[in-house]
Formats: structure tokens, C-alpha cells, sequence
């Protein structure tokens, strides 16, 4: 079997993601490290909020370094969250690092799109809806064409 693309390519893969994302976060992520720290917390709330086999699913349909951020000082005994409402979980993500965090309050809708832009779909909606109504919201991306979406080739 080849190597998997997402291995292969990750660092331009990661480089692609980042990118979507902080044109997505606006003028306020001057740097690589202010996405990172934001994608960061984004990937982090979200986790919060699964099992450890979701967050394995959920790992193993999004591009390779997202994955390793997602399990990185993963405290697999914790008690899972629930979902808040947007806002709560906007603050949540807001208070990761926050001495060095300037996230906008678009942090998880631009998270989400340029999550869209790098994973199949297919893949990646199944593992939502088995996870449940709350992770399908938590990563949908409102007034956003499909075509927009669409997973990109880097």
C-alpha cells in the first residue's frame, strides 16, 4: 500500500489548512502561530465534548497534523462536556493560551470551513452524524456555498 497523501504532504497540507482558515479569521490573525492557537483551541472544545472512540473516529477522517493536535495532551480519562451554545464555546476557545490569544468570535465557523476545504466529505459527515445532531452543528458552516466547500487539491 502507498503512503497515505496526508503523511506524504503534511506539511503542505497543514501550510493549505492554515491558510483557509486564518483568510477565513480576517485581519486580526496576523500570524501562522495566531491561527495555530486558535485552530488549537477550536480542535481542543470540541474534543472536550467526545468519547475517546469519537475522538478517534472524528481523528481519523481529518488531515494528518490536525489529527495529532487533536490527541495532543488528551487527558483520555476525562469526563466528556456537553455541548454549549455557540457562544459558550466561543469563550471556551478564547481562553486557550490566553496571554497570546487574539481569537475572533468567527474562530469556529472559520475552523469548520477550511476543515470542509481539506477532508471528504463523505468521510467526515459520517463520523458527525455518528457522533451526533451537536458535532454536525458544531461544524457547520452557515451562508456558505457547497462549491465553496468542496474539498480542495493542494
Amino acid at each position: 500500500m502507498p503512503m497515505p497523501w496526508t503523511y506524504r504532504h503534511s506539511e503542505k497540507e497543514f501550510k493549505s489548512f492554515l491558510k483557509d482558515a486564518k483568510d477565513r479569521m480576517g485581519h486580526v490573525m496576523e500570524s501562522d502561530n495566531m491561527t495555530y492557537t486558535a485552530v488549537d483551541g477550536v480542535l481542543q472544545c470540541f474534543r472536550r465534548r467526545l468519547t475517546p472512540p469519537q475522538v478517534i473516529a472524528f481523528g481519523d477522517v481529518i488531515p494528518s497534523t490536525l489529527r495529532a493536535m487533536l490527541v495532543y495532551n488528551w487527558r483520555v480519562d476525562a469526563v466528556p462536556l456537553p455541548f454549549g451554545s455557540r457562544a459558550e464555546m466561543i469563550r471556551e476557545v478564547q481562553s486557550v493560551r490566553k496571554e497570546h490569544n487574539i481569537t475572533p468570535l468567527n474562530v469556529i465557523e472559520a475552523t469548520a470551513y477550511a476543515l470542509w476545504r481539506h477532508c471528504n466529505h463523505r468521510d467526515l459527515e459520517r463520523v458527525l452524524a455518528q457522533i451526533g445532531p451537536e458535532a454536525v452543528t458544531f461544524w457547520h458552516v452557515a451562508g456558505v456555498s457547497p462549491r465553496d466547500l468542496e474539498q480542495r487539491i493542494i
